[in-house]
């Protein structure tokens, strides 16, 4: 517990710069769990480069960019009801998931050689239900860049994603 203060306590004094380094934290260690739970490639054959792309992708594109717009979104619709969720949910999966999904898997996709088709495919995923949960369940200042909430599901949910993310994604060379 003295380290989820010492987070919080960090988090409340630099919100940014912990945010940004939490998102790219956080698909880092999807990475290595995909590589080395999902995919069995043992510490002799993990792809290091491919997890400091995905650490390189959170803090440089994913933390800033889901940073700003979920302090955006909660000036837009202020509240944590049920209804609140919803429409935080709508707003976020019609407006800004496909766009940031379109330049998140574009830039996958530049990284992979991926083809234009393959990076429509990945749209169609899980995310719609998360964000959900994640907007009912998980506070602003926790869920600002996808950060680790209380030790609870959030982080679970979290990183379930990244490591399918990481895995079905950034399969780099």
């Amino acid at each position: 517990m003295a380290l989820w203060r010492a987070y919080q306590r960090a988090l409340t004094a630099h919100p940014w710069k912990v945010q940004v380094l939490t998102a790219g934290s956080l698909m880092g260690l999807g990475d290595v769990i995909s590589q080395q739970l999902v995919e069995r490639r043992g510490l002799q054959a993990h792809k290091t480069g491919r997890t400091l792309t995905m650490v390189s992708l959170g803090c440089g594109f994913v933390g800033p960019v889901v940073g700003g717009w979920y302090k955006v979104l909660d000036r837009l619709i202020p509240g944590t009801t049920r209804v609140d969720a919803l429409k935080k949910m709508l707003l976020d999966q019609g407006g800004f998931a496909p766009c940031f999904l379109g330049c998140f898997l574009s830039l996958v996709g530049t990284l992979n050689g991926l083809s234009a088709q393959d990076n429509w495919a990945k749209l169609q995923q899980l995310w719609p239900a998360v964000q959900l949960a994640n907007f009912y369940l998980v506070p602003l200042h926790y869920r600002y860049d996808r950060s680790p909430p209380h030790p609870s599901r959030k982080m679970h949910i979290m990183n379930g994603w990244r490591q399918s993310d990481s895995h079905f994604n950034l399969e780099l060379p």
